[in-house]
């Protein structure tokens, strides 16, 4: 996930030099921590679900705990990082991250799902400060038109790391796993527990490295050589532009920017953290289906590439994102009246339709703020708790009618980002 800052910074930094390549270095690997992290709920969700005997809408509660935990924690965010400066915060980003993994293991030892949840909260927490942290400095390093080519390339790293954590934790913690639950039905209470608990504690040995990790982080980058940066500077245009504004609510591009950003990432997250269980509705094996998120997510890779190479010389930000939303509306459409394999495919694709619509959306919603841009910024990373909600209506309306029908709570959201995408462009060919 990635936020945009000012035009104004953007523009400065543009002209003044070239981007180092030590910091993009050090940011695309924070990146890499990002998607590696969110995309194991792709697998805790299924996993959970078998090892704490929950329902559907109760799984879900696996998004809603790490997501919300954006809404909570974005305004207290801006607060350590003006303490703390962006160094200094992404380092304890990371072992705030680290006390959330770390909580996992005696959410195991117990099987208390409580705990489990409590632990996600706390590592969306932590993201949430690198979030705001590290964004910055890879959308300072150009201009506003292609802001979208760069965070595409961020997110090649994010998902490219996010297509190889559910294949590494499906590994351990789903093997065998179809066997196990055709095996409870018949058990007594006694045996029953004995197998749940020895389900769950596969997975402690993959949040101590996960720990281990985040910590060793932490020290390299609060020892690094990364420079702050000031985000606070806007241009004489820029300034004379927002001259008597005194609030964020003055601005209603960017309010309709961040209802279609909670809308968009409760959409990505469903393609990602649902395919799984969905896979499984139609009969499919969960050690064929923990495969599945990871082609979300190489769906999404070549979508960025596309962004990479397409904007902004052939393609505005403001037609990607329209073409993309509906891209979208296409597939889950295609999801909903087919079955099988095909079906799920569709669902998987929605990696490629979702790809440049968060690139996009940032620099859009951002545009012409000036010195109002980080509280733009707090609210756009405030609706990255969409996919705390999202998901857990699919998840409710997956109880009362199926999990094929549940899909189409995600129409509404592309048409309504198609909306947003139009617009732009109406707003863009005004200026």
């Amino acid at each position: 996930m990635s936020t945009a800052y000012t035009e104004a910074v953007v523009e400065n930094a543009t002209k003044a030099k070239a981007p180092a390549v030590k910091p993009i270095v050090i940011i695309g690997a924070l990146f890499f921590i990002f998607g590696f992290v969110t995309w194991l709920n792709s697998v805790l969700i299924p996993y959970l679900k078998i090892a704490c005997e929950l329902s559907n809408s109760q799984s879900y509660m696996v998004a809603f705990a790490f997501y919300i935990s954006y809404l909570v924690m974005a305004i207290p965010a801006a607060w350590v990082l003006k303490l703390t400066g962006f160094k200094k915060g992404m380092s304890a980003g990371l072992v705030v991250m680290g006390v959330g993994a770390l909580l996992f293991i005696p959410a195991a030892l117990s099987r208390t799902y409580l705990l489990f949840l409590i632990g996600l909260f706390i590592q969306g927490a932590g993201l949430t400060i690198l979030q705001a942290a590290a964004n910055p400095y890879i959308t300072i390093l150009g201009p506003a038109e292609s802001a979208a080519k760069r965070i595409s390339i961020m997110g090649i790293c994010n998902k490219l790391a996010g297509s190889i954590a559910p294949i590494a934790l499906g590994a351990v913690t789903l093997k065998n796993a179809d066997g196990l639950t055709a095996r409870l039905a018949s058990m007594s209470l006694a045996q029953k527990t004995a197998e749940l608990d020895a389900l769950a504690a596969r997975v402690i040995v993959p949040y101590l490295i996960i720990l281990a990790v985040l910590l060793v982080l932490a020290v390299l980058i609060y020892f690094s050589a990364l420079p702050e940066i000031d985000t606070d500077k806007e241009d004489e245009d820029t300034a004379l532009a927002n001259n008597g504004k005194t609030s964020i609510l003055q601005f209603p591009f960017l309010i309709m920017g961040v209802i279609a950003m909670f809308l968009y990432v409760g959409v990505e997250v469903m393609a990602g953290d649902t395919v799984i269980g969905y896979g499984a509705y139609h009969g499919i094996p969960l050690s064929t289906a923990k495969f599945f998120t990871t082609c979300t997510l190489v769906g999404m890779i070549l979508g960025y590439i596309v962004g990479v190479i397409f904007i902004p010389r052939y393609l505005s930000q403001e037609n990607a994102l329209k073409g993309f939303a509906l891209i979208g509306v296409v597939f889950t459409v295609a999801a909903i009246f087919t079955s099988g394999y095909i079906s799920v495919l569709f669902i998987a694709l929605l990696g490629f339709a979702n790809s440049l619509v968060f690139p996009a959306i940032w620099p859009l919603a951002l545009r012409g703020l000036g010195r109002f841009t980080k509280y733009g910024s707090s609210l756009l990373i405030m609706a990255i708790a969409g996919g705390a909600v999202i998901p857990l209506i699919y998840g409710r309306l997956a109880d009362l009618y199926d999990l094929q029908v549940a899909y189409w709570i995600m129409v509404p959201c592309y048409i309504f980002i198609f909306y947003y995408g139009l617009a732009a462009s109406r707003r863009s060919a005004k200026n």
